[in-house]
């Protein structure tokens, strides 16, 4: 689910903390992406029809595989260094999220059923698609699938988002990948939606810079968790009748979730009982993470006879298509590491012509 409202919060409040960005222009970028949350779109979009999806001839699901393959490869031809984090246990906070998730897909598999008796195209696909779940073997495909790729996999312990963000906050990614906004609020400095989207969208993607998003909205990181927390989250009900506009003036009017509900209404909203605001509030300031001094990242040569065993064998690819893209990655990998030393190179070379501008203006001095 994510944040509630937050995207059109921002661009309503803190434009400047959000910039439109060409999708090569993050050639050289390490970006942690959210391996859930591409899968999810991949067993959506890749190959359906209906209720009709990609599969191999043991009759398992490929759309999975093919989409996190097509779309790893265009990262990979664009210079960007990919690294996906897959989550872990989620904590116990979220169980009555993942419960209203489950009764939904239970709803839309009711409603499937009758779209189907009916023979209703248009509902067969809309509830089809809301019946999809990313299952443990999904995530284990596409685990094996990027490591023979030679692309990083990052296991999360818990939140694969708050993973991302932990990353993000070491400086070991640029930034983090997804689509939905927890990570700002875990504290991802940077944060990027619409990378993952297919090149026929063209779709800009969408820069978003915590501390300018901070800055523009008068807040500090505590205020803007509490916020998130207010505008609904995973972790909590929200307050009914308090959307996103009227939480961030409640917190700026009142400072800390404590104040607002000594000060709010509570005719007019009622707070839900035993409201757990301050375990959520917990688990996007100290999240369950893996320290970031053991978490090790490279990137290496693909492994074109694993590739062709697992994608060809034994979930009947097209083997010449395979070989090609493998040749891709192969491509894509000189052309990064050249353009990483050219890059370097330019910056040498302009380190240089502002010493001896510097030098001439005497702005050097022995």
């Amino acid at each position: 689910m994510g944040i509630k409202g937050l995207t059109k919060l921002l661009a309503d409040n803190a434009p400047r903390g959000m910039k439109e960005q060409k999708f090569e222009s993050y050639f050289g970028r390490k970006i942690a992406i959210d391996a859930s949350m591409s899968i999810y779109q991949f067993l959506i979009v890749v190959g359906r029809s209906g209720t009709e999806m990609l599969t191999n001839e043991a009759g398992e699901t490929t759309s999975h595989l093919v989409g996190m393959f097509s779309r790893t490869i265009r990262l990979l031809e664009a210079g960007i260094k990919p690294v996906y984090v897959f989550d872990g246990k989620p904590p116990d906070l979220k169980k009555q999220e993942l419960a209203k998730r489950y009764s939904r897909r239970e709803d839309a598999t009711d409603d499937l059923a009758k779209a189907t008796e009916i023979g209703n195209k248009e509902d067969i696909e809309k509830f089809s698609k809301r019946t999809v779940k990313v299952t443990p073997q999904h995530n284990d495909d596409c685990k094996k699938l990027l490591r023979l790729m030679g692309v990083p996999v990052v296991e999360a312990p818990s939140e694969a988002e708050a993973q991302c963000a932990a990353l993000c906050k070491a400086e070991k990614v640029y930034a983090v990948a997804s689509e939905d906004m927890d990570s700002l609020t875990f504290g991802a400095s940077r944060f990027l939606r619409h990378l993952m989207d297919p090149s026929s969208k063209k779709v800009p993607v969408m820069e978003f810079d915590i501390s300018q998003i901070l800055e523009e909205l008068e807040l500090s990181m505590d205020q803007f968790i509490d916020l998130c927390i207010l505008c609904g989250c995973d972790y909590c009900d929200s307050i009914r009748g308090i959307g996103p506009q009227t939480a961030l003036k409640l917190v700026r009017q009142h400072g800390s979730m404590e104040s607002i509900l000594e000060n709010i209404n509570k005719e007019r909203y009622q707070i839900p009982d035993d409201w757990p605001y301050e375990e959520a509030r917990r688990l996007f300031k100290e999240p369950l993470v893996t320290d970031d001094e053991q978490t090790e990242l490279k990137w290496a040569a693909p492994d074109e006879e694993g590739l062709i065993n697992f994608l060809v064998k034994e979930n009947g690819f097209n083997i010449d298509r395979v070989t090609k893209a493998v040749e891709k990655i192969k491509t894509a990998k000189t052309k990064s590491s050249q353009g990483r030393y050219e890059l370097l190179s330019k910056n040498l070379l302009m380190v240089n012509d502002v010493g001896k501008n510097c030098h001439s203006l005497n702005f050097f001095k022995s």
